[in-house]
């Protein structure tokens, strides 16, 4: 009685409305989060600085997932085109937002006190340092962090005997598990690649100039045009982005419209506030100001990228976790990356790049070192649990071993981490030249109809 039961059509109708009922809680409580930050920054009551970046980092986040979720419904209304450059510009627009407050108080200080880009605050860090302080931390989280958990849900869950979603490897001993990208992905992997390569000349230089703002933007746009080839697809809607989807066509809309009007306007009085809430708590409390834009910043504002990868992971639908994951690190190291300087000249109105300080040097080195080893991992498009657990080790090992080590040794343990990274991928992609070069083939020539066809 018991397994009809679970699957009479009176079960199912139940299922769905408790999964809506979900869906529309976790919607609102999304939508609200932003009115304690909104009545602080309209009211300007006498809290610490702590609970500012609190209040304003979960208005930030409940934006982005807002921002995530119509993106998704967006797909059912737009061209396949336009909807991957909207796509690919909404997913990451709370980590530019406030990325772009460091970079533009960055330009205010060049203009108001010289090209070195001081504070103007004793104590207080230089902005433009902060700047890339955040870029970088937000590259290696995602990387480090993003990257390897899709493969440590996917390997728990099948362990459990789900069955592996369509080009995956379940009959492979545990030890040897891996789960793998479709054919098509080899696109973002490919611009990734052609990224990082140009990304290594960063930490040569002085500053970030505005000709690599155009190399890097121009890949980006390569990118966008290449994509924009692929035949489109019917998204698959979970959650939220599920229940908004089921709507009539000119509701949806209007829904969708409305989303994006309030995460935009939620993140805009937002982004400035949580960024200076940040610096000042760890002035207050003698906590480094590069610590807390580096790493809480970046995962306050790319937490619902990651639980949304971590959920499609959780339904065994790999493909789309890591392949979503792989397109973000493109859109950072591209646009992300190439719009700091720009912003940095408008604010600072010059045409001075963007500084590159002391320790940011290695910070830059260390971030293009570790893209440079997961790309090399990547390139034949499968990533197994012991190379997941090489990047999730090497990330934990710097990060810890850097917080424990002092300034003293800080600068030290950056190099020899990016000395490691840098081997690795080298050996890595000299030893698998062929698939490497397939993969470039794939992903700069190939035309999409005909990876398309490879695909199960």
């Amino acid at each position: 009685m018991l397994p009809g039961l679970l699957g009479s059509p009176q079960a199912m109708t139940t299922s769905r409305a408790a999964d809506a009922s979900r869906s529309r809680l976790a919607f609102a409580l999304a939508a609200v989060a932003a009115l304690p930050a909104l009545w602080d920054r309209l009211t300007d009551p006498s809290i610490s600085h702590a609970l500012e970046a609190a209040l304003f980092g979960l208005a930030i986040v409940g934006a982005a997932f807002l921002l995530s979720w119509a993106a998704e419904v967006a797909q059912l209304d737009i061209s396949a085109g336009l909807a991957l450059a909207l796509l690919a510009l909404i997913a990451v627009l709370p980590e530019y937002a406030v990325d772009f407050v460091f970079a533009w108080k960055g330009g205010q200080a060049v203009a108001a006190y010289g090209p070195l880009c001081p504070s103007g605050e004793p104590g207080l860090a230089s902005p433009c340092s902060l700047a890339l302080a955040n870029m970088t931390g937000a590259n290696r989280l995602l990387i480090g962090l993003g990257w390897s958990s899709v493969v440590f849900i996917a390997w728990y869950r099948s362990r459990r005997g789900r069955s592996i979603e369509r080009g995956d490897v379940p009959d492979e001993p545990q030890k040897r598990f891996g789960i793998r990208l479709s054919r098509p992905h080899g696109v973002e992997v490919a611009f990734l690649a052609a990224a990082t390569l140009y990304s290594l000349t960063l930490p040569l230089k002085h500053s970030i100039t505005p000709w690599d703002a155009i190399v890097l933007v121009g890949i980006f746009v390569l990118y966008m045009v290449r994509l924009s080839k692929a035949p489109p697809e019917v998204p698959h809607l979970v959650g939220p982005a599920r229940w908004v989807g089921g709507f009539r066509p000119r509701p949806r809309r209007a829904m969708v419209g409305l989303i994006f009007l309030w995460s935009a306007l939620v993140i805009l009085l937002c982004a400035e506030p949580f960024a200076h809430a940040l610096v000042e708590t760890g002035h207050d409390y003698g906590i480094s100001e590069f610590f807390l834009v580096q790493w809480l910043a970046p995962l306050a504002s790319e937490a619902p990228e990651f639980i949304v990868a971590g959920l499609f992971a959780w339904r065994l639908q790999t493909n789309a976790a890591l392949g979503a994951l792989v397109s973000s690190k493109v859109n950072q190291w591209t646009l992300l990356v190439g719009s700091l300087p720009l912003v940095f000249m408008i604010s600072s109105h010059s045409f001075h790049g963007l500084p590159i300080e002391g320790t940011q040097r290695l910070e830059l080195l260390l971030t293009a070192s570790q893209s440079l080893f997961a790309v090399a991992v990547i390139a034949n498009l499968r990533m197994s649990i012991g190379e997941a657990w090489w990047i999730f080790s090497l990330f934990w090992a710097q990060f810890l071993i850097s917080a424990f080590a002092g300034v003293r040794l800080h600068d030290e343990v950056l190099a020899i981490t990016s000395c490691i990274y840098l081997v690795m991928g080298i050996w890595l992609i000299a030893t698998h030249w062929g698939e490497a070069r397939a993969l470039l083939r794939d992903g700069f020539r190939t035309p999409y109809a005909e990876m398309v066809e490879d695909v199960p």
